[in-house]
């Protein structure tokens, strides 16, 4: 599998949730190359959002000494599904989507599609356009947020206001369109997502919008450093918000540190268990790990992830590992190490069960990488069914998902 095409696919699983991280969404995703226009329009999109750009070193993580809290009035959540749906919704007809896309424990909760738009003679932007799942129609809806997160349960969203980065996170009823509670905040922030139990939020701020290029073709990269400058914790129920400094990583290539991050954009995540935050990196590993607090900290024990996203590679039994993007791809044995079963895919995403993954398939026999859809793919690699519609992922306005747990 080419550069180009790892480097144009990891962007859905980081946008993925569970975690951002299906994404980016992470654009929670890789070491970042120039490899031209359509793959730049992709690369620099998105869960799990993980691009950063600095020049300030891999410095220990900073905690405010004043951790900033805002104190408002909280909201009662809507209760999650129980038991949750589990049946398989496809759409194969449109792309992008109309009618949700669901298998397992998991669903498309929300998708993206994206634009360069240029801001001066030598400088563009990647500009997202959300539509976010409407329980009302089981379908989806575009909206005018600059980002959106689906809580687990499908219930509820947090949601930015305005184009771009925001100082207004709302949290949206689903299923009446109402803003139950907007919250203010000082420091503008660039994405949102829930916490894997669905009660709070976590936002990464920026000084300005992380998503800038400079250059022109396949000569476009980032332009200057990250502007990432911190993180709010947003408590929904208890309605504060506390913020925490922590600068980004540095670029490799004006450090000699072995861990490090060259993109612009570099959204935060949440452990599996909400205990802790990451980071992501543009090396190996592909994160790092904090306190909710800032602090730099240790991969928390047994915990493995999904490339690039917040989204646990081990099956919901414990028994089987999902493996890294290839064609095909493999699960492992966790307790032997010994393969499972491979399957005809380009990337593993998301266990929809014990026996079922929810992947990057391609149309055909694969002759174009770019070609390429949701699946759902068993464990053997036997039994495969489109859930969505396969289209030209390379292509400027193509859609990209994001998986949330229902």
């Amino acid at each position: 599998m080419t550069r180009l095409l790892r480097d144009t696919l990891q962007e859905w699983a980081d946008e993925t949730r569970v975690p951002h991280d299906l994404a980016d969404r992470a654009l929670r995703r890789r070491a970042w190359k120039p490899a031209g226009m359509a793959a730049v329009a992709v690369g620099l999109v998105t869960a799990v959002a993980v691009f950063a750009v600095g020049l300030r070193g891999t410095e220990p993580a900073v905690r405010d000494p004043q951790a900033t809290m805002h104190a408002a009035t909280g909201v009662t959540l809507p209760p999650r599904p129980s038991p949750a749906p589990t049946d398989v919704r496809t759409d194969t007809e449109h792309s992008p989507p109309v009618k949700l896309i669901a298998a397992g424990r998991m669903a498309v909760s929300a998708y993206y599609t994206t634009r360069l738009e240029r801001v001066s003679a030598d400088e563009q932007r990647v500009r997202r356009t959300w539509s976010l799942y409407d329980p009302r129609t089981e379908g989806y809806e575009e909206t005018s947020w600059a980002w959106v997160d689906v809580a687990p349960g499908l219930q509820v969203a947090a949601v930015l206001e305005g184009e771009l980065i925001s100082r207004r996170l709302g949290i949206l009823d689903l299923n009446t369109r109402q803003i139950l509670k907007w919250i203010d905040l000082e420091h503008p922030v660039g994405s949102v997502v829930w916490s894997p139990d669905g009660t709070r939020v976590l936002a990464t701020a920026y000084s300005s919008y992380p998503d800038l290029l400079r250059g022109k073709g396949d000569q476009m990269a980032p332009a200057g450093n990250s502007p990432r400058t911190g993180y709010y914790i947003v408590d929904v129920e208890a309605g504060t918000a506390a913020y925490h400094d922590l600068p980004p990583m540095a670029d490799g290539m004006l450090t000699n540190d072995k861990i490090f991050n060259g993109n612009g954009r570099q959204d935060l995540g949440w452990s599996l268990d909400g205990t802790m935050l990451w980071a992501p990196t543009s090396t190996t590993p592909d994160r790092v790990f904090y306190t909710l607090d800032g602090e730099e900290a240790e991969w928390p024990k047994g915990e493995r992830y999904v490339d690039y996203s917040g989204i646990s590679a081990t099956s919901p039994n414990g028994r089987l590992i999902l493996g890294p993007d290839g064609l095909p791809t493999k699960i492992t044995d966790a307790g032997t190490g010994q393969v499972a079963g491979q399957q005809k895919v380009l990337q593993l995403h998301a266990w929809a069960d014990d026996d079922n993954v929810l992947a990057l398939g391609c149309a055909g026999s694969c002759g174009n990488e770019f070609n390429n859809g949701l699946v759902l793919v068993s464990v053997d690699g036997q039994r495969m069914t489109q859930l969505g519609a396969n289209r030209d992922s390379g292509k400027d306005g193509s859609w990209r998902w994001v998986l949330t747990p229902r």
